[in-house]
């Protein structure tokens, strides 16, 4: 998967998510729940790259997995990861760690604002 698919297959798997909100700035789309941010687009030179927040030892193996995998790009490096298409992620990776980190957000949300309950939600249901 290139990095375009990359982000076409990550932005569409936000529309089934109860209380995503996308903001688009300059440069960047923000994908937001309970105004917290839980993924960002953005064009690295040369390249497009979703960056998504993760579990720190989650983050840690699949940075070691994953070679299209790195470090959040301007964010914490130990909560966020920085996803590039390439031969190592696959369509079903990208949605599985999309609905984490929008997983990881709502868990950090006040109860009233936790659109779903994120120890509970499953996407497919």
């Amino acid at each position: 998967m290139d990095g375009q698919e990359l982000q076409k297959t990550a932005g569409e798997c936000t529309g089934d998510l109860p209380g995503a909100d996308l903001e688009q700035r300059p440069d960047w789309d923000l994908y937001k729940v309970g105004g917290k941010v839980f993924m960002l687009m953005t064009d690295m030179p040369g390249h497009p790259v979703v960056i998504l927040k993760a579990d720190p030892d989650d983050a840690a193996t699949l940075r070691e997995q994953h070679t299209d995998i790195t470090p959040g790009y301007h964010m914490n490096k130990k909560h966020w990861i920085t996803v590039e298409g390439g031969g190592t992620v696959g369509e079903e990776l990208v949605k599985e760690l999309v609905i984490d980190s929008y997983r990881l957000v709502v868990g950090g949300l006040p109860k009233a604002q936790q659109p779903v309950d994120p120890h509970t939600y499953d996407h497919r249901a």
